[in-house]
Protein backbone atom coordinates (compact mmCIF):
# COMPACT_ATOMS: atom_id res chain seq x y z
CA UNK A 1 0.00 0.00 0.00
CA UNK A 2 1.67 3.18 -1.14
CA UNK A 3 0.83 6.84 -1.44
CA UNK A 4 -1.64 8.81 0.56
CA UNK A 5 -5.13 7.53 1.29
CA UNK A 6 -8.23 9.54 1.98
CA UNK A 7 -8.99 9.97 5.71
CA UNK A 8 -11.40 7.41 7.13
CA UNK A 9 -11.17 5.20 4.06
CA UNK A 10 -13.39 2.09 3.92
CA UNK A 11 -10.51 -0.25 4.83
CA UNK A 12 -9.92 1.76 8.05
CA UNK A 13 -13.53 1.27 9.05
CA UNK A 14 -13.26 -2.44 8.20
CA UNK A 15 -10.20 -2.93 10.39
CA UNK A 16 -11.75 -0.98 13.28
CA UNK A 17 -14.94 -3.02 13.07
CA UNK A 18 -12.98 -6.29 13.16
CA UNK A 19 -11.14 -5.11 16.26
CA UNK A 20 -14.34 -4.06 18.02
CA UNK A 21 -16.18 -7.33 17.46
CA UNK A 22 -13.19 -9.59 18.01
CA UNK A 23 -13.45 -12.12 20.83
CA UNK A 24 -10.97 -11.98 23.66
CA UNK A 25 -9.40 -15.23 22.45
CA UNK A 26 -8.53 -13.41 19.23
CA UNK A 27 -6.93 -10.54 21.08
CA UNK A 28 -10.07 -8.37 21.23
CA UNK A 29 -11.48 -6.52 24.21
CA UNK A 30 -15.18 -6.95 23.71
CA UNK A 31 -15.85 -6.96 27.48
CA UNK A 32 -14.18 -3.58 27.92
CA UNK A 33 -16.06 -2.32 24.88
CA UNK A 34 -19.37 -3.31 26.45
CA UNK A 35 -18.41 -1.72 29.76
CA UNK A 36 -17.41 1.51 28.02
CA UNK A 37 -20.66 1.52 26.06
CA UNK A 38 -22.77 1.01 29.18
CA UNK A 39 -20.84 3.67 31.09
CA UNK A 40 -21.39 6.31 28.40
CA UNK A 41 -25.03 5.31 27.97
CA UNK A 42 -25.85 5.56 31.69
CA UNK A 43 -23.93 8.81 32.12
CA UNK A 44 -25.74 10.49 29.22
CA UNK A 45 -29.06 9.10 30.46
CA UNK A 46 -28.44 10.51 33.94
CA UNK A 47 -27.43 13.88 32.50
CA UNK A 48 -30.52 14.22 30.28
CA UNK A 49 -32.85 12.95 33.02
CA UNK A 50 -31.44 15.42 35.54
CA UNK A 51 -31.53 18.35 33.12
CA UNK A 52 -35.11 17.57 32.09
CA UNK A 53 -36.31 17.34 35.69
CA UNK A 54 -34.47 20.55 36.50
CA UNK A 55 -36.12 22.30 33.55
CA UNK A 56 -39.48 20.89 34.61
CA UNK A 57 -39.06 22.16 38.16
CA UNK A 58 -38.17 25.63 36.98
CA UNK A 59 -40.97 25.79 34.40
CA UNK A 60 -43.57 24.49 36.86
CA UNK A 61 -42.42 26.83 39.59
CA UNK A 62 -42.47 29.91 37.36
CA UNK A 63 -45.76 28.89 35.75
CA UNK A 64 -47.55 28.53 39.06
CA UNK A 65 -46.20 31.88 40.24
CA UNK A 66 -47.21 33.70 37.08
CA UNK A 67 -50.47 31.80 36.78
CA UNK A 68 -51.85 32.65 40.21
CA UNK A 69 -49.97 35.71 41.40
CA UNK A 70 -49.47 39.26 40.25
CA UNK A 71 -46.57 39.94 37.94
CA UNK A 72 -46.25 43.32 39.65
CA UNK A 73 -47.88 44.50 42.86
CA UNK A 74 -48.45 48.25 43.15
CA UNK A 75 -48.95 49.48 46.69
CA UNK A 76 -48.65 52.70 48.65
CA UNK A 77 -45.96 53.67 51.11
CA UNK A 78 -46.93 54.34 54.73
CA UNK A 79 -48.80 57.62 55.21
CA UNK A 80 -51.05 59.22 57.83
CA UNK A 81 -54.78 59.21 57.03
CA UNK A 82 -57.44 61.74 58.05
CA UNK A 83 -57.92 60.10 61.45
CA UNK A 84 -54.24 60.37 62.30
CA UNK A 85 -53.56 56.66 61.88
CA UNK A 86 -50.80 55.27 59.68
CA UNK A 87 -52.10 53.50 56.62
CA UNK A 88 -50.99 51.96 53.32
CA UNK A 89 -54.34 51.89 51.55
CA UNK A 90 -54.86 53.43 48.12
CA UNK A 91 -57.66 56.01 48.15
CA UNK A 92 -57.78 56.78 44.43
CA UNK A 93 -57.35 53.18 43.34
CA UNK A 94 -59.70 53.46 40.37
CA UNK A 95 -57.87 56.45 38.86
CA UNK A 96 -54.51 54.85 39.62
CA UNK A 97 -55.63 51.60 38.00
CA UNK A 98 -56.57 53.47 34.82
CA UNK A 99 -53.18 55.18 34.69
CA UNK A 100 -51.28 51.96 35.27
CA UNK A 101 -53.39 50.11 32.70
CA UNK A 102 -52.37 52.71 30.10
CA UNK A 103 -48.69 51.74 30.44
CA UNK A 104 -47.47 49.90 27.39
CA UNK A 105 -47.01 46.21 28.11
CA UNK A 106 -49.63 46.04 30.90
CA UNK A 107 -52.46 43.63 30.14
CA UNK A 108 -54.58 43.85 33.30
CA UNK A 109 -54.84 45.86 36.51
CA UNK A 110 -57.02 44.62 39.37
CA UNK A 111 -57.59 46.38 42.72
CA UNK A 112 -57.21 44.00 45.67
CA UNK A 113 -58.17 43.79 49.31
CA UNK A 114 -55.91 41.46 51.26
CA UNK A 115 -56.08 40.14 54.77
CA UNK A 116 -55.32 37.13 56.93
CA UNK A 117 -58.22 35.47 58.73
CA UNK A 118 -59.33 32.22 60.30
CA UNK A 119 -61.85 30.05 58.48
CA UNK A 120 -64.01 27.57 60.38
CA UNK A 121 -66.30 24.76 59.24
CA UNK A 122 -67.44 21.42 60.67
CA UNK A 123 -65.49 22.04 63.85
CA UNK A 124 -62.22 22.59 61.98
CA UNK A 125 -60.19 25.77 61.72
CA UNK A 126 -57.61 26.94 59.22
CA UNK A 127 -55.67 30.14 58.68
CA UNK A 128 -56.03 31.55 55.17
CA UNK A 129 -55.15 34.64 53.18
CA UNK A 130 -58.14 36.47 51.72
CA UNK A 131 -57.94 38.11 48.32
CA UNK A 132 -60.79 40.53 47.70
CA UNK A 133 -61.11 40.80 43.94
CA UNK A 134 -63.78 41.68 41.37
CA UNK A 135 -65.47 38.85 39.52
CA UNK A 136 -64.23 39.95 36.09
CA UNK A 137 -60.66 40.16 37.40
CA UNK A 138 -60.84 36.71 38.98
CA UNK A 139 -61.80 35.19 35.64
CA UNK A 140 -58.52 36.45 34.14
CA UNK A 141 -56.28 34.59 36.62
CA UNK A 142 -55.14 31.52 34.63
CA UNK A 143 -54.51 29.09 37.47
CA UNK A 144 -57.80 29.96 39.14
CA UNK A 145 -60.19 30.45 36.23
CA UNK A 146 -58.65 27.53 34.29
CA UNK A 147 -56.95 25.37 36.93
CA UNK A 148 -55.71 21.79 36.77
CA UNK A 149 -58.87 20.77 38.64
CA UNK A 150 -61.96 22.73 39.66
CA UNK A 151 -65.34 22.15 41.28
CA UNK A 152 -68.29 24.49 40.97
CA UNK A 153 -69.03 27.45 38.74
CA UNK A 154 -66.78 30.50 38.80
CA UNK A 155 -69.70 32.55 37.48
CA UNK A 156 -71.33 32.18 40.92
CA UNK A 157 -68.39 33.89 42.59
CA UNK A 158 -70.40 37.06 43.50
CA UNK A 159 -72.69 34.82 45.59
CA UNK A 160 -70.01 33.39 47.88
CA UNK A 161 -66.29 32.64 48.06
CA UNK A 162 -63.76 30.59 46.11
CA UNK A 163 -61.26 28.50 48.05
CA UNK A 164 -58.25 26.35 47.23
CA UNK A 165 -58.57 22.58 47.26
CA UNK A 166 -56.13 22.38 50.16
CA UNK A 167 -58.33 24.66 52.27
CA UNK A 168 -61.39 22.61 51.35
CA UNK A 169 -59.63 19.40 52.31
CA UNK A 170 -58.40 20.86 55.60
CA UNK A 171 -61.89 22.03 56.55
CA UNK A 172 -63.64 19.01 55.04
CA UNK A 173 -66.02 21.21 53.05
CA UNK A 174 -67.60 20.73 49.64
CA UNK A 175 -69.52 22.88 47.20
CA UNK A 176 -72.54 24.49 48.79
CA UNK A 177 -71.16 24.25 52.33
CA UNK A 178 -70.92 27.35 54.47
CA UNK A 179 -67.67 28.55 56.00
CA UNK A 180 -67.28 31.12 58.73
CA UNK A 181 -64.61 33.76 58.19
CA UNK A 182 -63.27 35.20 61.45
CA UNK A 183 -61.14 38.35 61.64
CA UNK A 184 -59.82 39.84 64.89
CA UNK A 185 -59.86 43.32 63.34
CA UNK A 186 -63.61 43.60 62.89
CA UNK A 187 -66.39 45.90 63.98
CA UNK A 188 -65.33 49.16 65.62
CA UNK A 189 -67.51 50.04 68.63
CA UNK A 190 -67.41 52.51 71.48
CA UNK A 191 -65.76 49.83 73.58
CA UNK A 192 -63.07 49.01 70.98
CA UNK A 193 -62.79 46.62 68.08
CA UNK A 194 -64.57 43.29 68.27
CA UNK A 195 -63.89 40.28 66.05
CA UNK A 196 -65.92 40.07 62.87
CA UNK A 197 -67.54 36.77 61.97
CA UNK A 198 -69.29 36.29 58.63
CA UNK A 199 -70.60 33.21 56.87
CA UNK A 200 -70.16 32.55 53.15
CA UNK A 201 -71.17 29.79 50.79
CA UNK A 202 -68.40 27.91 48.99
CA UNK A 203 -69.27 28.28 45.31
CA UNK A 204 -65.94 27.38 43.68
CA UNK A 205 -63.01 25.12 44.63
CA UNK A 206 -59.85 25.32 42.53
CA UNK A 207 -56.51 23.52 42.35
CA UNK A 208 -53.87 25.92 41.11
CA UNK A 209 -51.19 23.23 41.11
CA UNK A 210 -49.07 24.75 43.86
CA UNK A 211 -49.57 23.50 47.39
CA UNK A 212 -48.95 26.75 49.24
CA UNK A 213 -51.58 28.49 47.08
CA UNK A 214 -54.23 25.77 47.29
CA UNK A 215 -53.69 25.40 51.03
CA UNK A 216 -53.89 29.07 52.04
CA UNK A 217 -55.94 31.07 49.54
CA UNK A 218 -59.55 32.29 49.67
CA UNK A 219 -61.05 34.67 47.12
CA UNK A 220 -63.86 37.01 48.19
CA UNK A 221 -65.84 39.48 46.05
CA UNK A 222 -64.17 42.90 46.12
CA UNK A 223 -67.19 44.83 47.43
CA UNK A 224 -67.73 42.30 50.20
CA UNK A 225 -64.05 42.38 51.14
CA UNK A 226 -64.17 46.18 51.44
CA UNK A 227 -66.98 45.86 53.95
CA UNK A 228 -65.49 42.92 55.81
CA UNK A 229 -62.04 44.49 56.28
CA UNK A 230 -63.29 48.07 56.85
CA UNK A 231 -61.84 49.28 53.54
CA UNK A 232 -64.76 51.40 52.37
CA UNK A 233 -63.82 53.24 49.17
CA UNK A 234 -60.17 52.12 49.22
CA UNK A 235 -57.99 49.23 48.06
CA UNK A 236 -54.90 47.68 49.59
CA UNK A 237 -52.95 47.26 46.35
CA UNK A 238 -53.16 46.82 42.60
CA UNK A 239 -52.44 43.50 40.94
CA UNK A 240 -50.75 44.08 37.58
CA UNK A 241 -50.28 41.55 34.78
CA UNK A 242 -47.88 42.26 31.91
CA UNK A 243 -47.33 40.82 28.44
CA UNK A 244 -43.76 39.63 29.07
CA UNK A 245 -43.20 38.73 32.75
CA UNK A 246 -39.51 38.00 32.14
CA UNK A 247 -39.03 41.65 31.15
CA UNK A 248 -40.96 43.10 34.06
CA UNK A 249 -37.97 45.07 35.35
CA UNK A 250 -38.01 47.19 32.19
CA UNK A 251 -41.48 48.49 33.16
CA UNK A 252 -40.55 49.64 36.66
CA UNK A 253 -39.95 53.29 35.79
CA UNK A 254 -43.12 53.63 33.70
CA UNK A 255 -45.23 51.98 36.42
CA UNK A 256 -43.79 54.23 39.11
CA UNK A 257 -44.57 57.31 37.05
CA UNK A 258 -48.11 56.12 36.37
CA UNK A 259 -48.72 55.24 40.01
CA UNK A 260 -47.77 58.54 41.57
CA UNK A 261 -45.57 59.85 44.36
CA UNK A 262 -46.17 57.33 47.16
CA UNK A 263 -46.25 54.26 44.95
CA UNK A 264 -43.96 51.28 45.54
CA UNK A 265 -43.55 48.12 43.44
CA UNK A 266 -43.03 44.47 44.23
CA UNK A 267 -42.48 42.14 41.26
CA UNK A 268 -42.69 38.38 41.01
CA UNK A 269 -38.92 38.32 40.68
CA UNK A 270 -38.62 40.09 44.04
CA UNK A 271 -40.79 37.50 45.74
CA UNK A 272 -39.22 34.47 44.05
CA UNK A 273 -35.78 35.85 43.26
CA UNK A 274 -33.89 33.98 45.97
CA UNK A 275 -35.45 30.68 44.94
CA UNK A 276 -34.70 31.30 41.25
CA UNK A 277 -31.09 32.15 42.08
CA UNK A 278 -30.83 28.97 44.13
CA UNK A 279 -32.16 27.00 41.15
CA UNK A 280 -29.54 28.59 38.89
CA UNK A 281 -26.74 27.67 41.30
CA UNK A 282 -28.09 24.15 41.63
CA UNK A 283 -28.34 23.83 37.84
CA UNK A 284 -24.69 24.76 37.37
CA UNK A 285 -23.48 22.50 40.17
CA UNK A 286 -25.49 19.52 38.95
CA UNK A 287 -24.25 19.99 35.39
CA UNK A 288 -20.63 20.06 36.58
CA UNK A 289 -21.11 16.96 38.74
CA UNK A 290 -22.78 15.01 35.97
CA UNK A 291 -20.14 16.19 33.50
CA UNK A 292 -17.55 14.54 35.76
CA UNK A 293 -19.68 11.39 35.64
CA UNK A 294 -19.57 11.48 31.82
CA UNK A 295 -15.80 12.02 31.96
CA UNK A 296 -15.36 9.01 34.23
CA UNK A 297 -17.42 6.92 31.84
CA UNK A 298 -15.32 8.15 28.93
CA UNK A 299 -12.17 7.04 30.77
CA UNK A 300 -13.31 3.46 30.24
CA UNK A 301 -12.75 4.05 26.54
CA UNK A 302 -9.08 4.85 27.26
CA UNK A 303 -8.70 1.65 29.26
CA UNK A 304 -10.27 -0.41 26.50
CA UNK A 305 -8.18 1.19 23.78
CA UNK A 306 -4.93 0.80 25.70
CA UNK A 307 -5.65 -2.90 26.10
CA UNK A 308 -6.61 -3.11 22.44
CA UNK A 309 -3.39 -1.43 21.35
CA UNK A 310 -1.37 -3.76 23.54
CA UNK A 311 -3.09 -6.86 22.21
CA UNK A 312 -2.90 -5.71 18.61
CA UNK A 313 0.79 -4.73 18.68
CA UNK A 314 1.71 -7.52 16.25
CA UNK A 315 -1.10 -6.50 13.87
CA UNK A 316 0.04 -2.87 14.00
CA UNK A 317 3.60 -3.90 13.15
CA UNK A 318 2.44 -5.96 10.17
CA UNK A 319 0.16 -3.21 8.90
CA UNK A 320 2.95 -0.66 9.17
CA UNK A 321 5.41 -2.86 7.28
CA UNK A 322 2.78 -3.29 4.57
CA UNK A 323 2.77 0.46 4.11
CA UNK A 324 -0.06 1.64 6.36
CA UNK A 325 0.67 5.21 7.47
CA UNK A 326 0.69 6.53 11.02
CA UNK A 327 -2.42 8.55 10.20
CA UNK A 328 -4.30 5.44 9.08
CA UNK A 329 -3.38 3.58 12.26
CA UNK A 330 -4.44 6.56 14.36
CA UNK A 331 -7.79 6.75 12.55
CA UNK A 332 -8.42 3.02 12.95
CA UNK A 333 -8.13 3.19 16.73
CA UNK A 334 -9.88 6.56 16.85
CA UNK A 335 -12.83 4.93 15.08
CA UNK A 336 -12.80 2.13 17.65
CA UNK A 337 -13.05 4.52 20.59
CA UNK A 338 -15.29 7.12 18.96
CA UNK A 339 -17.76 4.45 17.81
CA UNK A 340 -18.26 3.31 21.38
CA UNK A 341 -18.80 6.93 22.46
CA UNK A 342 -21.27 7.64 19.65
CA UNK A 343 -23.29 4.45 20.19
CA UNK A 344 -23.35 4.97 23.95
CA UNK A 345 -24.43 8.57 23.50
CA UNK A 346 -27.26 7.59 21.13
CA UNK A 347 -28.50 4.93 23.55
CA UNK A 348 -28.25 7.33 26.49
CA UNK A 349 -30.19 10.02 24.62
CA UNK A 350 -32.92 7.52 23.79
CA UNK A 351 -33.23 6.40 27.43
CA UNK A 352 -33.11 9.96 28.74
CA UNK A 353 -35.81 11.16 26.35
CA UNK A 354 -38.04 8.19 27.19
CA UNK A 355 -37.58 8.92 30.89
CA UNK A 356 -38.59 12.56 30.44
CA UNK A 357 -41.58 11.71 28.26
CA UNK A 358 -42.89 8.96 30.54
CA UNK A 359 -41.90 10.57 33.83
CA UNK A 360 -45.39 10.11 35.30
CA UNK A 361 -45.34 6.37 34.63
CA UNK A 362 -41.84 6.02 36.06
CA UNK A 363 -42.75 8.07 39.13
CA UNK A 364 -45.94 6.05 39.69
CA UNK A 365 -43.93 2.81 39.55
CA UNK A 366 -41.37 4.12 42.04
CA UNK A 367 -44.14 5.38 44.30
CA UNK A 368 -45.85 1.98 44.13
CA UNK A 369 -42.67 0.02 44.83
CA UNK A 370 -41.88 2.21 47.85
CA UNK A 371 -45.37 1.90 49.27
CA UNK A 372 -46.45 5.49 48.49
CA UNK A 373 -45.63 8.78 50.12
CA UNK A 374 -42.48 9.43 48.09
CA UNK A 375 -43.60 12.93 47.14
CA UNK A 376 -44.87 15.29 49.84
CA UNK A 377 -46.43 18.38 48.20
CA UNK A 378 -46.41 20.29 51.49
CA UNK A 379 -42.60 20.22 51.35
CA UNK A 380 -41.96 20.51 47.63
CA UNK A 381 -44.82 22.90 46.80
CA UNK A 382 -46.01 21.03 43.70
CA UNK A 383 -47.96 17.81 43.40
CA UNK A 384 -45.81 15.67 41.11
CA UNK A 385 -42.29 15.31 39.79
CA UNK A 386 -42.15 17.49 36.67
CA UNK A 387 -39.94 16.99 33.63
CA UNK A 388 -39.54 19.14 30.55
CA UNK A 389 -37.55 17.77 27.64
CA UNK A 390 -35.76 20.64 25.92
CA UNK A 391 -33.66 20.44 22.78
CA UNK A 392 -31.08 22.68 24.43
CA UNK A 393 -30.53 20.20 27.26
CA UNK A 394 -30.29 17.23 24.88
CA UNK A 395 -27.74 19.06 22.73
CA UNK A 396 -25.69 19.91 25.84
CA UNK A 397 -25.58 16.26 26.85
CA UNK A 398 -24.75 15.06 23.34
CA UNK A 399 -22.06 17.69 22.84
CA UNK A 400 -20.41 16.97 26.17
CA UNK A 401 -20.45 13.20 25.71
CA UNK A 402 -19.17 13.21 22.13
CA UNK A 403 -16.47 15.80 22.78
CA UNK A 404 -15.12 13.90 25.80
CA UNK A 405 -15.31 10.58 23.96
CA UNK A 406 -13.39 11.96 20.99
CA UNK A 407 -10.78 13.71 23.11
CA UNK A 408 -9.92 10.75 25.35
CA UNK A 409 -9.73 8.48 22.29
CA UNK A 410 -6.94 10.52 20.70
CA UNK A 411 -4.26 9.64 23.28
CA UNK A 412 -4.24 5.81 22.97
CA UNK A 413 -4.79 6.15 19.20
CA UNK A 414 -1.65 8.30 18.93
CA UNK A 415 0.27 5.74 20.97
CA UNK A 416 -0.73 3.06 18.49
CA UNK A 417 0.18 5.24 15.51
CA UNK A 418 3.66 5.98 16.88
CA UNK A 419 4.46 2.35 17.65
CA UNK A 420 7.69 1.23 16.03
CA UNK A 421 6.89 -1.72 13.72
CA UNK A 422 10.34 -3.25 14.36
CA UNK A 423 9.77 -3.22 18.12
CA UNK A 424 6.25 -4.60 17.64
CA UNK A 425 7.52 -7.59 15.64
CA UNK A 426 10.80 -8.22 17.47
CA UNK A 427 9.46 -10.95 19.73
CA UNK A 428 6.95 -12.42 17.27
Amino acid sequence: MTGHTAPFAPFEWMIAWRYLRARRAEGGVSVMTVISFLGIMLAVFALIATLSVRSGFRAEFVDTILGANAHVTVYSSVHVDDTGRTSRVIDDYQEMAERVAAVRGVTRVAPLIKGQVMVSAHGRNSGVEVFGIAHDDLRTIPRVADPTQALGDIERFPEGVAIGSGVARELNVALGDTVRVISPDGVRTAFGTSPRISAYEVVYIFTAGRYDIDRTRLYMPFDEAQIYFNRDGVADELEVMVTHPDQVDALRLDLLRAGGERVMLWTWRDSAGSFLRALDVEDNVMFVILSILVLIAAMNIISGLIMLVKNKGRDIGILRTMGLSEGSVLRVFFICGASVGVLGTVAGVALGCLFAIYIDTVFSFVNYMSGGGVWDPSIRGIYALPAQLRLEDVLKAVGLSLSLSFIVTIFPARRAARMNPVEALRYE
